[in-house]
């Protein structure tokens, strides 16, 4: 009988486990890897029709309600015309524009970066979503924002990778996201963006000509962050959806 108890049996089972045990969970992850893509690509859907005003909300009650998976494919192909790759100072219609990876594209010289642009249609209206992807507190922050012809925000989405709970991590809730619609990014002809404001003295956010949103209480870097990626990546497209009028 083999002896069970000695330091070479030990390492020798640890080593047979761990191989054993990694191959299972290898090829479990091989085998979920066309289900992950395609939650993903519907999540990705989704946030893009929530930027536009194509969701489930209720109006009055404040949750985020997106459109169901088993139903958002559809809604995608409905309200989305158009889309688009901004590079090099050329715009190109593409179908490519939706796998483009905006985490991967931040990393580049601007010179280098493919910019996606999805044109909408809902209610006989224009919408231009534009995805952006920035820093917050800890981590990414990323999302969507919906101009119409005249460059006003029309909806927004927000969210986060590692941002504080019941602070930064607010950016996703639907109270903030709501705030930036009617807002103008553009002062006459020159760009503004919007800032997230501390001391902002609009909390209800009536005026929307003052380039600028109230801020999220304790979460002032968060917020510092969404200004910047809204400022920085806006400002590249402007241009060019202007040049679509």
């Amino acid at each position: 009988m083999a002896k069970t108890d000695g330091n070479v049996y030990t390492v020798v089972f640890a080593t047979i486990m761990v191989v054993v045990v990694g191959g299972v969970l290898a090829a479990m992850a091989q085998g979920l890897k066309p289900a992950i893509k395609e939650n993903e690509r519907f999540e990705k859907q989704q946030n893009i029709l929530y930027a536009m005003g194509v969701n489930e909300n209720v109006e009055g009650e404040g949750g985020v309600n997106f459109i169901p998976t088993d139903r958002v494919e559809a809604e995608y192909q409905k309200y989305i015309k158009e889309s688009y790759i901004i590079q090099n100072g050329e715009i190109n219609a593409t179908d490519e524009a939706f796998k483009v990876d905006m985490k991967k594209q931040s990393k580049l010289p601007k010179s280098e970066r493919k910019l996606p642009l999805f044109v909408g249609e809902r209610d006989g209206q224009a919408f231009y979503v534009v995805p952006m992807y920035g820093k917050g507190l800890w981590d990414a922050i990323w999302g969507y924002i919906a101009l119409d012809k005249d460059l006003v925000v029309q909806g927004a989405f927000f969210d986060h990778k590692g941002e504080t709970p019941g602070l930064g991590a607010n950016i996703k809730e639907r109270y903030f996201m709501d705030d930036f619609t009617g807002e103008k990014i553009m002062d006459g002809d020159a760009f503004a963006g919007i800032t997230v404001a501390k001391g902002n003295n609009d909390p209800k956010n009536l005026e929307k000509d003052d380039f600028e949103v109230d801020a999220l209480a304790g979460a002032t870097i968060t917020g510092d962050g969404v200004s910047a990626m809204i400022r920085s990546t806006l400002k590249s497209y402007v241009p060019f959806i202007k040049s679509m009028q």
